[in-house]
């Protein structure tokens, strides 16, 4: 079913090209830009700063034309287009979005979908997150979505998409396949996304061979591998952080990585964003193929030859001094102790003398009979870049280098999370920051548990100065909402799930530091991966009670994270 149904989008160069290029058809199409969150997905800009972001971007173009310098806009304040978006600037020659009271780097990119898409009828899919708000989908999903709504299915996968999630329709739920969690979905009218042109064909499906899915798509054909990599930054804050529990690892269609890192810096493969980018964007809309001008890693192609910027962008400037201010706290705030990486490696995997000859490293994505795609950036004592091993529980084999980068740019706290299956070995710890943990007891009873009292866990967590394992080290986070106040059921389940949390809170598996899914604030304490129940009495928000599946569910999220009942007899 799901190949059937048109699920994604052309990536399209930047405004500038003229709408007639000899072996190209013009067609209409809607632009959206998308911001990528700590977990590797893409989030798309509401219709109305989707819109401004194209007119800042055609303005200047047309102004340049016009006085022969051709010079498109290389920043773009959003908070001209959104209030809440006001620290926000799209850097236009990096393609990054720029938080300037935090400094925070994300990347953005531009795609083209059909008019009769969702996009172009401003439709947006949603799903429920922890604080009980509404977060987009990928529009690339909504669209998939929107597709199948109409089509009349009751029922769709989007594993296809790289999500492991079942939508049930009539019910508008959306459902974990791995630990079975349910949340809300919701269909939501909005600003319909800008019109502009494409060159050649949009994307059509799941896996078409457009040039967009041979290029960028993480389901398409990779030609470019760079569905399993991210942009590298000078600042670990650019690294996407799994930072929250609204959103489930084990769906990714990325190269999985179980640590707070889960982005390695330096692959062959990764493109690396350069300050002094005297890149400009080319003068007008449209979607083509390669060219011989940049591209760009995050779904832009930009068509043209390079235009020499007269000065670098205001942002590449900014960067310059906030990155230089950045280590100098960090040489005096943090001290970073040493481990041993490539003992940890060795402990786990098993060398093998012959590497399959037609597998893929999940994690570098080159073949295992060639040399690991870490070797340019990871050098081991030990270990040499053509050198394979296979985890000694799953059997699943990588790079024993990739697992070293893996490894070393993670907490470094002696365990290992199989990319494939997730098996976990060792004793996985997280980046909590520093808090208490009480717990009380009272008779009132919770809706569905009318048989016994009730349990209280209060959640203590100050602000503080970012560690470094956390997003930014030697940064201010902040701690909202604290304390947290969750409830569980005073009997034989309720008791022992209070037991493992005592464990994940103790290896740092609760919260960490990360960005809001709600506020879309930085450097923030966030909720991980074990969900909590915060109210007593209703469950409409999908935080309370009665939920006959809610101890069992939390039971499968806490031994996905290595806490099972083997912990409480250690």
């Amino acid at each position: 079913m799901a190949a059937a149904l048109g699920a994604g989008s052309g990536s399209a160069g930047a405004p500038g090209l003229p709408n007639s290029v000899p072996g190209h058809v013009a067609l209409p199409a809607v632009a959206v830009w998308e911001w990528q969150d700590e977990f590797g997905r893409w989030r798309p800009y509401r219709g109305s700063v989707c819109s401004f972001i194209e007119q800042a971007l055609q303005a200047p173009a047309q102004k340049g034309r016009r006085s022969g310098t051709g010079l498109a806009s290389s920043s773009i304040p959003l908070g001209q287009a959104d209030a809440m978006l006001a620290p926000y600037v799209i850097d236009i020659p990096s393609l990054m979005q720029f938080r300037q009271d935090t400094g925070t780097m994300r990347s953005v990119r531009r795609h083209l979908f059909a008019q009769d898409s969702a996009a172009g009828q401003g439709i947006v899919w949603e799903w429920q997150n922890d604080e009980g708000g509404w977060s987009p989908y990928e529009m690339k999903v909504c669209v998939f979505l929107e597709q199948a709504f109409t089509h009349g299915l009751q029922h769709v996968d989007l594993s296809s998409l790289g999500y492991n999630y079942n939508i049930d329709f009539i019910s508008l739920v959306q459902t974990n396949k791995t630990s079975r969690f349910r949340r809300g979905i919701q269909r939501r009218m909005d600003t319909p996304y800008p019109v502009t042109t494409a060159l050649g064909p949009l994307h059509v499906a799941v896996a078409c061979s457009c040039q967009q899915c041979l290029l960028n798509s993480g389901t398409g054909p990779i030609t470019m591998r760079y569905r399993h990599s991210m942009i590298n930054l000078p600042s670990s804050s650019a690294m996407p952080q799994v930072s929250s529990r609204t959103a489930a690892l084990s769906s990714s269609g990325l190269g999985f990585v179980p640590y707070n890192k889960p982005t390695l810096s330096g692959a062959r493969s990764t493109p690396r964003l350069n300050t002094q980018s005297a890149w400009a964007l080319p003068q007008s809309v449209g979607a083509g193929g390669p060219s011989p001008g940049l591209s760009a890693s995050n779904g832009v192609s930009v068509q043209n030859l390079p235009v020499e910027m007269p000065k670098p962008s205001k942002v590449n400037q900014a960067l310059a001094g906030w990155w230089k201010s950045l280590i100098a706290s960090m040489m005096d705030t943090v001290t970073v102790t040493p481990s041993e990486p490539e003992r940890v490696v060795r402990k786990y995997l098993e060398e093998l003398r012959g590497a399959p000859a037609d597998e893929d490293c999940m994690i570098c994505m080159e073949k295992l009979a060639l040399p690991s795609g870490y070797s340019d950036a990871c050098e081991g004592k030990t270990i040499k870049p053509e050198a394979v091993g296979q985890l000694t529980k799953c059997q699943h084999t990588f790079h024993l280098l990739c697992v070293l980068a893996m490894y070393a740019n993670g907490n470094q706290d002696g365990s290992l999370q199989c990319p494939s299956c997730k098996t976990i070995y060792g004793e996985k710890t997280g980046t909590q920051p520093k808090g208490k943990m009480e717990i009380s007891t009272f008779t009132q009873s919770l809706p569905g548990h009318q048989d016994c009292g009730t349990i209280q866990i209060v959640y203590s967590i100050i602000r503080g100065i970012q560690g470094p394992e956390h997003p930014n080290p030697g940064m201010p986070y902040t701690a909202r909402g604290f304390p947290r106040y969750c409830y569980l059921p005073d009997n034989e389940k309720g008791r022992k799930v209070l037991d493992l949390l005592r464990v994940a809170w103790k290896r740092r598996l609760i919260f960490t530091v990360g960005t809001s899914s709600t506020t879309g604030e930085s450097n923030t304490v966030v909720w991980n991966e074990i969900h909590h129940k915060t109210e007593m009495d209703t469950n409409l928000s999908g935080h309370g009670y009665p939920d006959p599946n809610y101890l069992d569910n939390v039971l499968a999220e806490l031994a996905a994270q290595g806490v099972t009942e083997a912990c409480l007899r250690q």
